[in-house]
């Protein structure tokens, strides 16, 4: 992992992707003997770092140890960013850039988040995105720019050899869904690189 890392003065830092606007952000964590308090979103704060976005639907889900989610995205008008983050357990979380003339087009990113470090992933439109359980009984908590359509939901085939995610799970749990999903190759382009 890159640490590069940029203070804010309203409590929230970020620590540099190399991927255009992507962002990998912590809170400012107050610790006490009773546990600890943070801002999980702040509308302005986060605008201060560059997430500006009108979050309408949030996600939660559980899952074991090895289990495989991914790579998920919308297309057209119901595309998504995402602000992801671990609520308990740890996940490596994975994205995919499939903008058409990015610099990192069909490259992926790969961070641990987890309740120990409270790292949260902004993830634009443009990218597949999925996550590979490292501990049991893991909550992942995702905030979403758009509502779900099932009509509008693509997948990228998880285990595609072109892209070669290390998922640092040699067994995963992968729903047949996802084992159907299309590989980059075959992918239509829905997305294009806007500097």
């Amino acid at each position: 992992l890159n640490i590069k890392r940029t203070y804010n003065m309203k409590l929230i830092e970020t620590i540099e992707t190399g991927f255009d606007g992507l962002i990998l952000t912590t809170p400012k964590v107050f610790p006490d003997d009773r546990g600890f308090f943070f801002e999980s979103f702040h509308i302005d704060k986060y605008a201060s770092v560059g997430i500006s976005e009108n979050f309408v639907q949030d996600n939660i889900s559980k899952s074991c140890i090895n289990t495989l989610r991914g790579l998920h995205f919308q297309v057209g008008e119901k595309a998504q960013g995402k602000l992801c983050q671990v609520i308990k357990g740890s996940v490596l979380d994975v994205v995919v850039d499939l903008r058409v003339g990015s610099p990192t087009f069909s490259k992926y990113y790969s961070v641990v988040l987890s309740e120990q470090n409270h790292y949260q992933l902004y993830i634009p439109v443009g990218f597949a995105h999925g996550f590979s359980v490292l501990s049991d009984d893991t909550i992942f908590h995702y905030k979403c720019t758009n509502v779900y359509s099932k009509v509008d939901e693509r997948a990228l085939l998880y285990n595609d050899s072109e892209i070669g995610i290390d998922w640092q799970n040699p067994n995963p749990i992968v729903s047949e869904k996802d084992k159907l999903a299309i590989p980059l190759s075959k992918l239509e382009k829905y997305f294009y690189y806007k500097k």
